[in-house]
């Protein structure tokens, strides 16, 4: 039944409601529960107070990782990559070394972006939801922040920096040096089997 509704909901490109997540959430929790787990991790849930409030409802929160992204790197990370009016590729405008050692495969020299109204439009509204989700969150953080359950994690690096310094934040460093073991196994490997 809550499998109509999400499916109904994606495929209008709608969020799912929330009396469909916290079902599902519940019965998940519930599940893991009986079988004996002793957390969990939510990510992107919840989204406004009014979630968290009934997120309190159906499960004890111990800590919120807020990850702090500068708003600079976000736009960059959003609107740094453009297309080529030539070729379609995307390249990093804000890179010159991007277009000199990959030119437009079409003209052979530098890309050159395209810049149509709707790209002008979409980039517009992506700042518009970039700022009222800002303005969302910062009534999110406060309610935990007055809790004492918050702890701003600033992300300024690649996932494998992310990981071993939010791990050295949560006191876990034992398990960053696992991830390393890991990682270094992953790529020893992928090297012997090419």
């Amino acid at each position: 039944m809550f499998q109509y509704f999400i499916a109904n909901a994606v495929n209008e490109g709608k969020l799912v409601p929330e009396d469909i997540i916290f079902g599902l959430l519940s019965k998940r929790l519930e599940e893991g529960y009986d079988r004996g787990e002793t957390g969990f991790i939510l990510d992107g849930i919840p989204r406004t107070q009014v979630q968290a409030e009934i997120l309190n409802q159906i499960a004890d929160i111990d800590l919120v990782v807020n990850f702090k992204c500068v708003e600079d790197s976000l736009v960059k990370k959003d609107f740094g990559s453009q297309i080529c009016s030539h070729c379609g590729k995307s390249f990093d405008a804000s890179n010159s070394e991007s277009t000199s050692i990959n030119p437009c495969l079409a003209t052979r020299s530098r890309h050159s972006p395209l810049k149509s109204s709707a790209a002008i439009d979409k980039e517009g509204s992506h700042m518009g939801k970039f700022h009222a989700y800002a303005e969302q969150s910062k009534l999110l953080e406060e309610y935990y922040r007055k809790q004492k359950k918050l702890l701003d994690f600033p992300v300024s690096g690649g996932p494998g920096d992310t990981w071993c310094g939010l791990l050295a934040a949560l006191h876990l460093q034992h398990l960053a040096a696992l991830h390393l073991q890991h990682v270094d196994a992953v790529s020893i490997s992928r090297k012997l089997s090419i």
